[in-house]
């Protein structure tokens, strides 16, 4: 691959880091009553526990929330095709490049106020 057929696929999603507030947005393909295929987005927001891969094809991101009392842990392939869009909601201070201590953590993180 030459410079300049970059990939807007790769530089995309590359300022994703832990401790961020992110709505993962993924479609999703089902098939209704009449046997139809049908397409939906789905969203999914919580904190970003850990980053895998770099900035490589491979690269994944851990998301974390909490859904009626219990914690959902995903983790999302950030170059797939099936992730429509990831958004940035709050970005909070951490000293760590993994946050798996938020499992049984009560305290809340302290937002980082972005001016």
């Amino acid at each position: 691959m030459s410079e300049s057929t970059s990939n807007k696929a790769t530089d995309r999603f590359i300022n994703i880091k832990t401790g961020q507030l992110v709505r993962v947005h993924q479609k999703i393909k089902e098939l209704n009553t009449k046997g139809e295929e049908k397409e939906r987005v789905q969203i999914f927001e919580g904190i970003v526990l850990s980053r895998h891969g770099g900035t490589g094809p491979n690269a994944t991101i851990t998301v974390r929330k909490i859904s009626e009392g219990i914690g959902v842990e995903r983790i999302f392939p950030i170059h797939s095709t099936t992730i429509a869009d990831i958004e940035v909601v709050k970005t909070y201070h951490t000293n760590r490049a993994k946050l798996y201590y938020l499992k049984g953590y009560t305290k809340k993180l302290k937002e980082v106020v972005v001016k």
